[in-house]
């Protein structure tokens, strides 16, 4: 029973050291728990050798020299014992559940009463309350390495930001260049008594900068910079297709303003009607001689952007080119039909309109079987397959 007795009042400490980043073994290659002096120091030291500034690498010497200082004392009612556990590199709840279970597995092999805890940082620190939760941590050590303290680390911060405005051009320019330039202004006004319109200048550039990184103007610029040293032309059958399509355009335009003009002529001979009902009636006279303007520029213009298709479509032996000859011929002759339009918006018969349809809808049906005989004919010439040959026949 005195035997009993004795065992449960000796005293069980446990050194325990906490990395709660997991740094043992992503750095060193160290599996934890670590249990005992001699497997503690040997980590500390693989630590240390892998990074010299690891301050967990720190808390592990002081936990070792924790545990010899205790030892060294020799109380005899007190078993000490050392050990390392580490928690997860992801953090939060992953850690903590880590660090649980390998402190379980340490209990397990050493029963302690009692834990003296010695972690290297504040977030190590978060780990008490796990710790306490389930033994009483009667010391907490915390280390912290000379070179991380809070002075040092802001003026090395303030070093490495200072040598990045002072070396970097994306910053140099605009911390450095933008007040240098203001500073040399302000300089040269001063030696001809205009001190005073230097605030106008300093107002002026600010707005300048403010703008142009507000819009993004600077990147756009770069960007666009970028593209035109980069540029690399299209292929010559595609820049003849743009250029037919912008010609083309710019043709429809100045026929459509030509119209426009030949219908403003027309307008004072017809006379301005006083109201509504007046401008219905004389609306489809200004419509004929609007058409009448306008008429042969558009058709240019359409036959123009065709013609520019059509030659790409030669050069890539497309199947489209027959059917876009088709359209050409039909649209060049869609001028007549134009003009007998125009003729009877403006009075005149309709003999000449009945005709030119009449003459459209048999070019249109010649042109589609010319195009097939010549499709069926030069079926080597162009690039298809037989489900575009029988959609382009029922086309």
């Amino acid at each position: 029973m005195a035997k009993i007795e004795n065992e449960e009042k000796q005293k069980r400490t446990l050194i325990l050291c906490v990395d709660r980043d997991d740094d043992l073994e992503k750095k060193a290659g160290v599996k934890t728990p670590v249990f005992g002096r001699k497997g503690n120091l040997e980590a500390a030291i693989a630590l240390a050798l892998s990074d010299p500034e690891e301050s967990d690498a720190n808390a592990m010497f002081e936990a070792v020299r924790i545990y010899d200082k205790l030892k060294d004392e020799g109380k005899p009612e007190e078993d000490f014992e050392i050990a390392a556990i580490s928690g997860s590199e992801i953090g939060g709840v992953t850690a903590d559940r880590k660090i649980v279970a390998e402190l379980g597995q340490l209990l397990n092999t050493f029963a302690a009463t009692e834990i003296i805890l010695v972690v290297d940082g504040y977030s190590d620190e978060a780990v008490l309350p796990l710790v306490q939760s389930r033994v009483p941590v009667t010391s907490v050590s915390r280390i912290i390495v000379k070179h991380s303290e809070s002075i040092e680390e802001t003026a090395a911060l303030f070093s490495r930001y200072l040598k990045m405005v002072w070396e970097d051009p994306r910053y140099s320019r605009l911390l450095l260049g933008v007040p240098g330039v203001l500073l040399l202004v302000a300089g040269i006004l001063s030696i001809f008594n205009f001190l005073s319109i230097f605030w106008v200048f300093f107002v002026l550039v600010l707005s300048v900068v403010l703008v142009v990184r507000g819009f993004g103007a600077d990147k756009a610029a770069k960007g666009f910079y970028n593209w035109v040293k980069e540029y690399s032309p299209p292929p010559l059958r595609v820049q003849i297709s743009g250029f037919s399509t912008v010609a083309g355009a710019l043709l429809i335009i100045v026929g459509a303003y030509l119209g426009w003009t030949n219908a403003s002529i027309a307008l004072p001979q017809l006379g301005v009607p006083p109201n509504f009902e007046g401008w219905l009636s004389i609306l489809p006279p200004i419509t004929g001689h609007f058409i009448q303007g306008s008429m042969d520029l558009v058709v240019v213009g359409v036959c123009v952007a065709l013609l520019g298709r059509a030659i790409r479509w030669y050069l890539e032996h497309d199947a489209r080119l027959l059917r876009n000859a088709a359209l050409m011929v039909i649209v060049a002759w869609s001028r007549q039909i134009l003009y007998g339009t125009s003729v009877v918006l403006t009075g005149g018969g309709y003999e000449g309109l009945v005709f030119s349809v009449i003459v459209g809808i048999l070019i249109g049906v010649a042109s589609v079987l010319v195009i097939f005989v010549i499709h069926r004919s030069s079926e080597g010439f162009f690039k298809d397959t037989e489900e575009q040959v029988e959609e382009f026949g029922e086309g």
